[in-house]
């Protein structure tokens, strides 16, 4: 069972490794040595193919397998459907299957659109998902799938996920300031922002009380401290931006219904996951997103300068 010898890092397969979760986990890991990671971006490990799963699991037999791979374009999914469940259900699918196989016990990312979003007070981790659209609906198939595959699974259900890479609502909130006037923020749509390097943390937390014997599988939430609005996520983006940058300064912000800006998919309205199960079991408590948000736009501007 896994490298239990004392001083010997734990082994980590993490697939999607060009995301925003999986980046974060690479600048992480490459500060300690309690873990090895074994990054695979999509381009070294396609997880809908599931003979080439099977083989890098077999070929790295890691202690543990952490998926952050995923079709997370909620917009496109609607026009791409079957892409979309192909990654997110059917690659999860590959995944727990190869898991099963090599006895490896596999972490995996979830997200808030599994519910509907009617729940103005939250959702638990007993709550049924019930998804509006058709990213929502490739995430709880998944989880399902990964249910009934893999005993010893791990699903952690995050909202609002941004970093300073990759495609999230910081960076296009950013874009967006300098090229819309006003800017436009959707202000009823209330949830947690969370960042991917606090994501991050929480896994590698996670894994090392797994690996320390604690026998607590299951179905998790974690989202940054704080309940927000969209717009109220915006203010605070180009607040922060304006210490670095001037063209923010006369930027005015202006509050919109979610009718009077539409998308291709329906999102819901409350975002807000419950993370008392998550402080319970594994001691670890959410972290103030405002904090968090504030070292990835500078960030931004550091690796811009």
């Amino acid at each position: 069972m896994g490298n239990m010898m004392f001083g010997q890092p734990i082994k980590i397969l993490v697939t999607g490794a060009e995301g925003q979760v999986g980046q974060a986990l690479q600048e992480l890991v490459a500060e300690q040595s309690s873990f090895e990671l074994i990054p695979l971006a999509q381009a070294q490990l396609d997880i809908t193919d599931a003979r080439s799963v099977q083989e890098k699991l077999g070929e790295y037999l890691p202690d543990y397998l952490i998926n952050t791979a995923g079709f997370n374009d909620v917009d496109k999914a609607e026009l791409e459907p079957e892409r979309c469940f192909k990654v997110n259900r059917d690659g999860v699918e590959n995944l727990a299957q190869a898991c099963g196989e090599f006895g490896v016990p596999m972490l995996h990312l979830s997200s808030d659109y599994v519910f509907d979003g009617h729940y103005a007070s939250g959702y638990t981790e007993q709550d049924e998902g019930a998804p509006l659209g058709v990213y929502g609906a490739s995430k709880w198939e998944a989880e399902e799938i990964l249910r009934q595959l893999l005993p010893r699974h791990l699903i952690l259900r995050t909202s609002w996920l941004f970093s300073e890479c990759c495609t999230n609502y910081v960076r296009s909130t950013l874009a967006r300031g300098l090229n819309e006037q006003p800017l436009l923020a959707v202000d009823d749509r209330r949830g947690c922002p969370t960042s991917a390097l606090d994501l991050a943390r929480v896994l590698l937390a996670v894994i090392q009380q797994l690996h320390n014997g604690a026998d607590a599988w299951g179905t998790y939430h974690y989202s940054g401290a704080e309940i927000s609005t969209l717009f109220a996520f915006s203010e605070a983006i180009i607040e922060e931006a304006r210490q670095y940058d001037e063209r923010y300064l006369p930027v005015t912000l202006k509050a919109v219904a979610s009718v009077d800006f539409p998308t291709e998919a329906q999102r819901p309205s409350s975002s807000i996951l419950v993370c008392r199960k998550l402080l319970h079991t594994f001691g670890i408590r959410q972290r103030p997103w405002r904090t968090e948000l504030s070292q990835a736009v500078r960030r931004i501007y550091q690796t811009s300068a």
